[in-house]
């Protein structure tokens, strides 16, 4: 697990309920356990600053980074898509808010070349997005963040909405490649089952912790690839329903001895 995704998973699924800011030397004893060592913790905490996901701060007179607006804005957007299973209902779904039946389409004036492409490509696909060309995507909402992402990045860009037709089922199954990406979470499905057996009746808050980390870590690497469709476009007896329910049940199971872990790390002086 890279020092920087793990940093994320944290911030995203302990911190960011506890304040989300933590002391230097808490971030150091809470990714020891996933194997995380503490040069590597500094290192990924000083990329996250420039990246500008952090900010330094005190806390109780000691040096911690805290998280900046927009990466509490990029967190819990992710938080709603990683727990999908909605708790007063029990059913799943996508964290992605309704979606008004149509595509919503950017077309990019100037075609990036291949790296940058790529780290657009990246940024895109987290919220959803899926190229039909090197210069054109589409999407399910009109996200804000698109515009800011190409602003960012310096791309300039016309934007157009078209209602779904008949074909819709069929242009999305193609366009998110959905024969794939249902092979994938049933994959996951097989992974994951050995590792939450790992974590029987007995296991230890730190066990807990870390158990549960590497389950959101792998479970994580979807908001790359799933683009939250909703259930009208999705195959019928689809396999990313049966891995979200396993994944919340388990991750619900582990999590008060997960928090007490947490809780202890960052109590410690």
């Amino acid at each position: 697990m890279h020092a920087r995704s793990a940093l994320f998973d944290l911030y995203g699924d302990h911190l960011r309920a506890r304040g989300g800011r933590a002391p230097v030397a808490a971030l150091v004893r809470l990714l020891a356990p996933l194997g995380v060592h503490p040069p590597a913790v500094r290192t990924a905490v000083s990329r996250m600053v420039r990246q500008g996901w952090l900010e330094p701060v005190r806390i109780d007179a000691q040096p911690g980074y805290e998280l900046t607006a927009r990466a509490r804005r990029r967190l819990d957007d992710a938080a709603a898509r990683i727990y999908r299973t909605d708790r007063t209902t029990g059913a799943p779904g996508n964290g992605r808010g309704d979606w008004d039946r149509h595509w919503h389409l950017g077309i990019l004036r100037e075609v990036p070349n291949a790296r940058r492409r790529e780290q657009l490509a990246s940024q895109l696909a987290f919220l959803g997005w899926a190229p039909l060309s090197d210069a054109a995507w589409v999407g399910l909402r009109n996200d804000a963040e698109v515009d800011q992402i190409l602003g960012l990045e310096g791309i300039a860009a016309d934007r157009f909405r078209a209602p779904v037709d008949d074909g819709a089922v069929e242009f999305a199954r193609r366009v998110w490649r959905l024969d794939e990406l249902g092979a994938s979470y049933d994959n996951w499905l097989n992974e994951a089952k050995s590792l939450a057996e790992s974590a029987g009746d007995d296991v230890s808050d730190e066990q807990a912790f870390a158990v549960r980390s590497e389950l959101v870590h792998e479970w994580r690497k979807f908001l790359f690839l799933d683009p939250g469709l909703p259930a009208e476009l999705l195959p019928d007896d689809w396999a990313g329903t049966r891995a979200a329910a396993f994944f919340d049940f388990h991750a619900t199971r582990l999590s008060h001895a997960a928090g007490r872990f947490v809780d202890n790390c960052l109590t410690v002086h």
